[in-house]
């Protein structure tokens, strides 16, 4: 049976990248906001659906991504998803996904309306 796991997103970050050092090297995670779009048929009202999505970034883009990223960037984000799941405090198991990025280009300089690549930036 064949099977694909690539994502593409484009997004703001909702918080300051978090750079920490794992075992295997650093990591940084960032915290990405999705936005979509849409009519509801019944009522005809506008209707805007935010996704909130952690993403891990490894390596030396992880180094890169905590130097020059920051709250309310956008950036575009490829990789592939990861399903974790983790028993908590209380003892009942926890499930969520992720996604680990092979790729983060930044957009913009982060002020709003600003969605301009910088040539002065690194892009991976």
């Amino acid at each position: 049976m064949a099977s694909y796991n690539r994502i593409m997103l484009v997004g703001n970050l909702t918080r300051d990248p978090e750079l920490k050092q794992a075992g295997s090297g650093q990591v940084c995670r960032l915290g990405l906001a999705t936005n979509r779009q849409f009519k509801n048929r019944q009522t005809g009202a506008t209707v805007q659906e935010v996704c909130f999505i952690d993403v891990d970034v490894w390596g030396a883009q992880a180094e890169s991504c905590g130097k020059y990223l920051q709250k309310g960037r956008s950036v575009l984000v490829e990789g592939h998803l990861k399903y974790d799941s983790w028993t908590d405090q209380t003892g009942q198991t926890r499930n969520k996904h992720s996604v680990v990025a092979d790729r983060v280009v930044f957009l913009g300089s982060g002020a709003p309306g600003s969605e301009t690549e910088s040539e002065d930036e690194p892009f991976r």
